[in-house]
Order: structure tokens, then sequence, then C-alpha cells
């Protein structure tokens, strides 16, 4: 009988944030989980994470005391997961040990930091500069998408050939619905108080508020708009908890006069992010650099008429299913935001080619992917 391979998987960030990763590491557990037949999977989750994180037959939770990102972990993780016998152990988050008795695959989502170093604080920064490092001694390296790659090779000296292209997915929650019209949904604000959206009336735009998503762009193209048009309510709704250096942004918001035509959500549960994409008007994502861009695969899921920008992998994800701005130009921005806005055949039009474009990718298809790296990162350990 052959033997049992221990797959170890790293869930402690899932403990802490919901963001990007998060989303990543707990939709590949669940793919990967059904498609492991000769495989046990271990997930490691700090302690304070008391539930499983997937209840599975043949998916363990096992407790760690090292929190994510913590200054320590490269000597920590090593020592807590010595005794648990695996065989590989996969780190989602971008930094595995330097030192491990196995071998480790890492899952590398953009190099925005390495791009825009002066977008990360003082934590952040200390944590990522690992990355090189990193790469160096996985015995795996996968990358997102394209662009991703290509940075790899180029800003860490890595041989392309040496990294694997593993595409995320939206989750299948994320799709059409049926709305009545003029539906309306009342939603909590960042600031506390509550609000009343009505579908058709705003353009969403979705993620943590941080200086890489190029907020204030879209904010100045919503003013020319609004000066050009005052008759089109143009209204925007931004869902994401707040991030860091985001004073830009409120900044912005004060001086464009758009307080009154701007609404904050802060984080939004699944169920009103999956209303919100199929409420919204028009989905926009202007961001300077995405290594993958998911929610603008998951309003391409739900039919959403999406406009992005061509920062890093947008343009290879999205295809010809979205408008492609350039990131920073914010007259290119107020043309195709009013052009879209107006338009309802436009609009029509990029909803039935983003269902199409969202379909190509699924994490069944990015867990079979995955796991055909670890049988060979196990093979070559062997």
């Amino acid at each position: 009988m052959s033997k049992i391979l221990r797959i170890g998987l790293d869930v402690r960030l899932n403990a802490y944030r919901q963001g990007g990763i998060s989303t990543y590491t707990f939709h590949l557990l669940n793919a990967l989980a059904p498609l492991l037949s000769h495989e046990k999977l271990l997930t490691l989750q700090h302690w304070k994470h008391s539930q499983p994180l997937l209840l599975a037959p043949n998916v363990q939770r096992l407790p760690l005391f090292t929190p994510p990102h913590h200054r320590w972990e490269q000597w920590t993780i090593p020592l807590e997961t010595l005794p648990m016998g695996l065989d590989l152990l996969h780190f989602p988050d971008f930094i595995a040990p330097k030192y491990c008795p196995y071998p480790t695959v890492v899952t590398i989502h953009d190099l925005a930091f390495l791009r825009f170093p002066d977008l990360l604080d003082t934590a952040a920064s200390r944590y990522y500069r690992q990355v090189k490092e990193s790469v160096r001694n996985a015995k795996g390296v996968i990358a997102v998408s394209q662009a991703t790659r290509r940075d790899i090779s180029n800003l860490l000296d890595l041989p392309a050939e040496k990294v694997d292209l593993v595409y995320e997915a939206a989750a299948p929650t994320f799709r059409p619905l049926t709305l009545k019209p003029g539906e309306v949904r009342s939603l909590p604000q960042l600031k506390g108080e509550t609000t009343t959206l009505k579908a058709g009336t705003f353009a969403l735009f979705v993620s943590t508020l941080e200086p890489r998503k190029n907020l204030p762009t879209l904010l100045q193209a919503l003013r020319i708009c609004k000066d050009r048009q005052p008759g089109e309510n143009y209204h925007l709704v931004v869902a994401g908890g707040r991030g860091w250096r985001e004073e830009a942004i409120f900044e912005t918001l004060i001086d464009l006069r758009l307080t009154e035509d701007v609404t904050f959500l802060g984080s939004v549960s699944p169920t009103d992010l999956l209303w919100l994409y199929n409420a919204c008007r028009i989905y926009v994502n202007p961001s300077l650099y995405e290594g993958f861009g998911l929610p603008a695969l998951e309003a391409l899921a739900c039919g959403a008429a999406t406009l992005v920008s061509d920062g890093g992998s947008l343009p290879e994800l999205v295809g010809e299913a979205a408008l492609i701005i350039s990131a920073l130009d914010i007259g290119a921005w107020a043309e195709a935001l009013a052009k879209v806005w107006g338009d309802e055949g436009k609009r029509q039009d990029l909803q039935q080619r983003g269902t199409k474009r969202a379909a190509l990718f699924t994490w069944e298809r990015a867990a079979r992917e995955t796991i055909q790296i670890y049988q060979r990162v196990v093979r070559q350990g062997s």
C-alpha cells in the first residue's frame, strides 16, 4: 500500500484577516479536499481559531501558537511543525521559513510592495521583504497570473520556468440574480449609519482602502462626470474595510465636494456583496496594480458591466469582457464612466461577455493544478 501523503496548508491568516489571501486560502482548501484521495490535508490554524476551517474526512486541524506575520516565525514554524510528519507545507501568504524539515510551496499573489514600496506600513514591509529568499528556498512557486509570474522573474530573479501559473476563480456563489425592478436594500455604512441603496443607481468599487487601489483617480473622474451632467445622479458605493494610508481618499472626497455622492459601506457580508455586484449599474476597478484582481472576476461572474484599469493582471483577467482604461488617466475614466452609465445597450453587452469570461476560471481547475504541483514537489524530494 502506498504511503498516505500528509500535506500541510498554512491557514493562520484566516483567523485574523478577511481579504484576498484569506479568500484564496479558503476556496483552495474547499476545492482541494474532495480531489485528494491518497493524501491527508492538514490545516495549520492559529490556536485561537478553535473551529476547523473545513470539516471533511481527509482534513485535520492542527493548532499553532505562532500568529501570522510574526517576527520569529522563521524559527518557530519549523519547530512547531516538526512533530507533524508533513511531506509538504504550502504557504499561501508569500513567505515560507528558510529552514524547514520538509519541502515548501509558496503562492505569490502580487509584488506590489516591490513596485510601490511606499504603499506598505513598516510591519508589512518587514514581513514581505523576505519574499526573494522565500521563493529561492521553496520547492514550488505558484503565481496567480501571468503578470505576477513576469514580476517574479523580473523582480526576484527567479527564472519563469520555475514558477507555476495557477489562476484563481470567483466562488460559485457569485452569479447573476433576478432582482425586482427598483429593488432596494438597507446596508450599514463605514461611519456607523445605515443607508438604503436602489438597484441600478450606483457604480460599485470593492476593495480594502489603500493607496494601490487608486480611488482618488476614480473620485476625480466622478467629479468631472457630475459637473458635465449634473442631472444624471452619479453615485459611487465603496465596499471594503479600512486598510492603511487611506487618508488621501477622504481628503480628496472633501476637496471635490463628493461627500454626498459616495457611500462607504466598509466590509460587507457575502450575501450583501452578492447583491451589490448584481445591483450596481457599473463595477469599476482603477487599481494601479493587481496581481489577480478577484473582485473584478466576481463582478464579471455576477454579470456586472465592468471597467478596469490596465494595472498588472487586470487586462489579462477580463480579456474582452470589460473596458480597460489607463490607471491614472482621469479624463479617460470620466469618459468611460459616462459612456457606460448612459448606454444600456453597452451595459448589456458587457454583462453577457462578463459571465462567459468568468466561467473560464474555476476553483476545481485551480485545485487540480495545485495538486499536480504538490505531487511533483514530493516526488522531487523523495
